[in-house]
């Protein structure tokens, strides 16, 4: 039996073992249809329906005006009046509104007179995010009643900034998740499938059928990567079929460079889960191994919070992070159409993290093995 065949028959193994129970059909196939459905409406940064508390003091067109085009706003759904400071301080203390507006009695007049006429805004700062998000739509609010009323008085106003946003024109935020959820989706199934896959064996007791086969431990290693980075392609084509068909996020990009980098991406996890995979005993402390690097990979990746706003140390610290690098391979080929140069630049660290992760992999798994 050559080189091949055996490594064909080892995978023939794994992907029985993976696909002979409805059980491991469902597993493969469902986490991936449920959290595409959810993860683009709940894990969203977007700021919709909130309540804004408005204390008008001034009774003039400027100011209901202005109070119009806050209700007309998707941002705010409840406008709450209030008629004190020590109501709109209650609106706030007691969450019923996230902002506040304070528009004192003079703001028409001023506003007529052309002087300067300023509005308190109070933030809840509890929900400083949200807060600073739906704050940015109330600005934008009154930045376009000042411009429309400047050029309707004949007026012209001492600077204007015009902002177009690139790649994500409407700022869809569904544009920006399912991307990303290519790499982190990909993450769970690969590296979970990987890390199971020899405890799994330890548990059923054919380990030690395996080290006594003509299959040498290199070939082991490759027999369980080939079903998990398979895995991990066909999750990441299903996102990507409901992200372009059932979402509407135009595909920009070559598929072969986005399915090229999430080979060295696969590689890199199947490194890190057979290196997991190799020191557990059970497929519990295996799971428990692959959630331990997941949680921290996710969060270091920037898909919630961008990479530069943290410490300069932790940065470097996410260099030999994947998900990383993935996430805006599949960012840069979805959403910008990415150049071959720019992708291999990205995929670059991919090739030196799967070169590290299989090596340490494969001392470890050789020394547990002999």
């Amino acid at each position: 039996m050559n080189f091949l065949s055996r490594i064909f028959a080892l995978v023939h193994k794994e992907f029985r073992s993976l696909l002979s129970s409805k059980a491991g059909r469902f597993l493969l196939v469902m986490p991936v249809l449920i959290q595409t459905a959810l993860f683009p409406f709940a894990a969203t940064l977007e700021v919709k329906n909130a309540t804004l508390a408005v204390f008008n003091e001034d009774n003039g067109v400027a100011s209901v005006e202005i109070m119009q085009r806050f209700a007309a706003s998707g941002a705010f759904s409840k406008i709450i009046p209030v008629w004190s400071p020590q109501e709109l301080s209650d609106a706030i203390g007691k969450r019923e509104a996230m902002l506040a507006v304070h528009i004192p009695s003079d703001f028409s007049r001023k506003l007529i007179a052309g002087e300067n006429s300023p509005v308190q805004v109070v933030l809840d700062g509890r929900r400083s995010n949200s807060s600073q998000i739906a704050f940015s739509y109330l600005q934008s609010v009154l930045d376009l009643y000042l411009r429309d009323r400047a050029h309707a008085t004949g007026r012209v106003m001492p600077s204007e900034i015009v902002v177009r946003n690139w790649f994500v024109p409407n700022l869809e935020y569904t544009h920006f998740i399912l991307p990303s959820l290519v790499a982190i989706i990909t993450t769970i199934g690969s590296l979970v499938v990987t890390a199971l896959s020899v405890a799994r064996e330890r548990e059923q007791g054919t380990f030690e059928q395996l080290l006594v086969s003509p299959l040498s431990p290199e070939m082991i290693m490759i027999g369980k990567a080939i079903p998990a980075v398979a895995v991990g392609f066909f999750q990441a084509t299903l996102i990507l079929i409901a992200a372009v068909f059932i979402y509407h996020v135009p595909f920009q990009g070559r598929l072969v460079l986005l399915y090229g980098g999430m080979l060295f991406y696969a590689l890199s996890l199947v490194g890190v889960g057979l290196f997991i995979s190799s020191i557990s005993k059970t497929q519990q402390q295996a799971f428990l191994g692959a959630f331990v690097f997941m949680v921290p990979a996710i969060l270091l990746s920037g898909y919630t919070a961008p990479v530069e706003n943290m410490p300069v140390w932790l940065q470097h610290i996410t260099w030999v992070n994947p998900v990383r690098h993935f996430v805006e391979v599949v960012k840069g080929v979805f959403l910008k159409d990415a150049s071959l140069a720019r992708v291999f630049e990205l995929v670059r660290p991919l090739m030196v993290i799967s070169a590290g992760t299989l090596t340490l992999a494969a001392l470890m798994f050789r020394r547990k093995t002999t």
